[in-house]
């Protein structure tokens, strides 16, 4: 068992889901339980994840969900530029953001290959 807490991909993760329900306060109250929601679980869903891997038993379980994390990360993408095409977020709001998630994906990419030799 590890400490989420320790890891910067965690950290980022989570400071990222920060910025996003800040990002989203401003969506119209229709999209509460739409896009607004989606979003906000998709990015939640990232540091819920590696957090959840780290207190599993081994390697091959971590990397299971550093594995589930990048798939949220790659939905968060999505909704974000979708909600830019939607112009319920600002460009520049959107780019940010963006920027982040693919700084958190390129991060998990770096552990799980890091943690692929110890798997085997």
């Amino acid at each position: 068992m590890r400490d989420f807490r320790g890891l910067k991909v965690w950290d980022k993760s989570h400071r990222l889901t920060l910025a996003v329900y800040k990002a989203t306060a401003l969506f119209p109250r229709e999209e509460l339980y739409g896009l607004t929601g989606q979003i906000r679980r998709a990015s939640a869903s990232i540091p819920a994840n590696i957090a959840e891997g780290c207190g599993r038993g081994g390697v091959p379980e971590l990397a299971h969900f550093l594995q589930v994390a990048m798939g949220s990360a790659t939905e968060l993408e999505y909704h974000l530029l979708l909600a830019r095409d939607l112009s319920l977020l600002e460009v520049s709001d959107y780019e940010e953001l963006a920027t982040e998630t693919t700084e958190v994906k390129r991060m998990l990419t770096t552990l799980i290959k890091r943690l692929k030799p110890a798997r085997y």
